[in-house]
């Protein structure tokens, strides 16, 4: 069974592509934009990079010293399971912010740095990128769930 509820571990943005993102603990998302500051909004499709901890979990018991932002997600997820949400699915975060999972994984231009250290990086296959439907704050702690799926009859 699919998890529809979770929380946000952190809120990350960085000035340049390329970089690690840091925990800012609050932004603003604007509609059709993505994080307010951060170097990826304003993309068509993936506005906004969610990831688990739960992913980041698994290079840290390959040895790896990541924390959440390192793979460059802007928010850091606990206890959803992302990984089973389609394309199309809505998410809820705090009061009023609504993304829409607009793709699963991605492909890397080249192999970054935690590739190098590991051997593997989980954001190409783990992180998942989202549209800014509603705008709005959002906050470590915020819950974050599934308001709907592209099968539900409402949509």
């Amino acid at each position: 069974m699919v998890k529809k509820k979770g929380k946000v571990v952190s809120v990350n943005i960085s000035q340049k592509t390329g970089e690690k993102k840091r925990n800012v603990g609050f932004c603003r998302l604007i509609k059709d934009f993505g994080l307010e500051g951060d170097a990826h909004a304003g993309c068509s499709l993936r506005q906004v990079s969610l990831l688990a901890v739960e992913s980041i979990d698994k290079m840290r018991l390959k040895g790896l010293d990541v924390w959440p932002g390192d793979f460059a997600e802007n928010i850091t997820t606990q206890g959803l399971d992302l990984l089973l949400l389609g394309v199309g699915t809505k998410l809820g975060i705090g009061s009023s912010v609504v993304l829409e999972i607009t793709q699963i994984g991605k492909e890397c231009d080249e192999p970054c740095a935690i590739y190098y250290q590991a051997g593997d990086c989980v954001m190409p296959r783990e992180g998942v990128f989202a549209s800014v439907i509603e705008g709005g704050s959002v906050s470590v702690g915020d819950e974050i769930s599934v308001t709907s799926t592209p099968n539900d009859s409402n949509m």
